[in-house]
């Protein structure tokens, strides 16, 4: 199991804007759909950092790379963004699966929509998970896919007619070592155990979102 996530808070623009740190004693294995440390490969530490919802840095990555150097961080990780307060972070387990996940419900889509390519929304569903065994490569992209299915599936429960948000992004960590599991689809030991944790998280998490101020900048703005 790896360590729960820290949240601070960073000085930025003005404000005490707040993130959550995983710091991983040793390194593990991960796939992400991250803008930095996006792929497959080592991962020593997390970031998931809340953002305005006017957000529009054009250099996203370069932005978490600045986060990091200022915890202290180095060496390969995944950096996370959203507009919705970290802090409203919902834990979920299953059977050794931990999964952390943020949802911002504020602008939710239909992926196959017939839309423009207008800059996404700051709103954002991201997701952090730990599986204990070691998984090859396929069964970490399959990990992925069970975890988005079950994401949508949550989100339809909770009414709304959408797939997520344009910005949704997700990191599933195992062990670097050991015997590799080869399937995480949903009716597989592990993929059964992510789906079931992510579904959770997400309706947990989404119902809270759509009930109160959804998005960490608009918390701000009530709060003054």
């Amino acid at each position: 199991m790896i360590a729960e996530p820290i949240l601070t808070h960073r000085a930025e623009s003005g404000h005490d804007i707040p993130l959550l740190i995983w710091r991983l004693p040793e390194p593990v294995f991960a796939i992400s759909s991250a803008v930095l440390g996006g792929g497959i490969g080592p991962c020593g530490w997390l970031v998931n950092a809340s953002v305005p919802m006017s957000y529009d840095r054009g250099d996203p990555a370069a932005h978490l790379r600045e986060i990091a150097v200022g915890l202290g961080l180095s060496g390969p990780g995944v950096g996370l963004l959203t507009g919705v307060d970290v802090a409203d972070v919902v834990a979920t387990d299953d059977g050794g699966v931990r999964l952390w996940a943020t949802v911002g419900l504020g602008a939710p889509i239909q992926a196959a929509a017939d839309a423009g390519l207008a800059a996404p929304h700051a709103g954002t569903v991201n997701i952090v998970a730990w599986v204990p065994r070691r998984l090859s490569d396929g069964a970490l992209v399959n990990a992925v896919a069970t975890i988005t299915e079950a994401k949508t599936q949550a989100i339809r429960e909770l009414g709304l007619a959408a797939t997520g948000t344009a910005t949704d992004a997700v990191a599933v960590l195992c062990p670097p070592a050991g015997p590799a599991a080869d399937y995480a689809g949903p009716r597989s030991q592990w993929g059964q155990r992510l789906a079931r944790a992510a579904h959770r998280a997400v309706l947990d998490g989404g119902a809270v979102n759509l009930a109160g101020v959804q998005s960490w900048s608009d918390r701000q703005a009530t709060a003054g």
